[in-house]
């Protein structure tokens, strides 16, 4: 395993992340499809085995049962030292006007809970998981620069924006001489390259890691369409996502240029991804061995020309979704 810097840090990571949203008690929080404690720490052991040692979840994730679950198969198949544990803030974690959000009184208490349950002092990188529309920035900045100079986080990095909100974030914290976002988790893959327009480039611009989510369209891209799966019907958000009739298309392209080369199709639409300047490490999610074996294989694999413009052709744009 070769490893990267996060953006413009002396941080190194896989150029793979193991998405835990994957793993949580089966039924707490709007999931019913998650690997329970006993199911997860088989998976979790083998992408360490792989090399990757970079792990991203969220509070919200199975009610942080996910947290839970993660921090336990670290600590026992792990040093501290070896793993980049990375988790978000902002979703709803209790009833009430205080339970969701980014205030400072709901940061310094999730960040304090997210500890707690992933039973470590610190985590190396602590993300806005959205944009509170209810909060001030400042708030939320400054609050966030907190938490890195108490020594609860080492980085802090965003999601799932408008490119002028993180760019007003970053001459915010400049500003004040507060902690920068250093990473960008958003929605990059054949599906969705609407980030192409702004948020990459200002990200290349920025030195700013980009760490794609749903890098396989949740499990569109490695099937045929109309092959479903639980996961996929019960995935409220997830409909949200795709369903265009050029997804469909690219869809097939990337089915067949997987059989041209002889490869799963996961591996072919991960390397897509791997190629784009400025991609950091997609955050892959995995419910069995061969989707991390598919994930680390994609990094050797190396499209041609002919082959990125076959998979790119289809495409059109799409609406924006996903963090309004």
């Amino acid at each position: 395993m070769d490893y990267v810097k996060l953006g413009r840090t002396g941080l190194e990571v896989s150029p793979i992340c193991l998405g835990c949203m994957t793993f949580g008690v089966p039924g707490r929080g709007p999931h019913s499809w998650t690997l329970d404690e006993e199911k997860s720490r088989p998976i979790i052991k083998k992408a360490l085995e792989l090399g990757i040692n970079f792990f991203d979840t969220a509070n919200v994730y199975s009610d942080g049962t996910s947290e839970e679950i993660v921090g336990r198969a670290l600590k026992d198949f792990a040093s501290r030292q070896d793993v980049v544990i990375a988790t978000k803030v902002h979703g709803r974690m209790h009833p009430g006007p205080n339970g969701a959000g980014l205030s400072r009184r709901a940061i310094l208490a999730e960040i304090d809970n997210s500890l707690r349950r992933l039973g470590t002092d610190f985590v190396d990188l602590y993300q806005i998981h959205r944009w509170d529309h209810g909060t001030p920035i400042e708030e939320t900045l400054e609050a966030l620069h907190d938490v890195v100079k108490a020594g609860k986080a080492r980085y802090i990095g965003a999601s799932s924006m408008y490119a002028w909100q993180f760019a007003k974030a970053l001459y915010i914290s400049r500003l004040n001489g507060w902690t920068e976002f250093v990473s960008m988790q958003d929605h990059v893959n054949l599906l969705n390259r609407e980030e192409e327009r702004e948020m990459l480039p200002l990200c290349r611009d920025q030195k700013i890691a980009v760490l794609p989510w749903s890098p396989l369209a949740r499990g569109r891209l490695t099937r045929d369409w109309d092959e479903t799966t639980e996961r996929q019907n019960t995935d409220v958000f997830g409909k949200t996502l795709y369903g265009l009739d050029s997804d469909r298309q690219v869809a097939a392209a990337v089915a067949e240029v997987a059989k041209a080369r002889g490869v799963p199709r996961a591996q072919v639409a991960l390397a897509w991804l791997l190629q784009k300047d400025g991609i950091t490490a997609p955050i892959v999610g995995a419910s069995k061995f061969n989707h991390l074996d598919d994930a680390v294989a994609a990094l050797s694999l190396k499209l041609t020309a002919e082959e990125i413009a076959k998979l790119e052709a289809p495409y059109v744009p799409h609406p924006i979704v996903g963090f309004q």
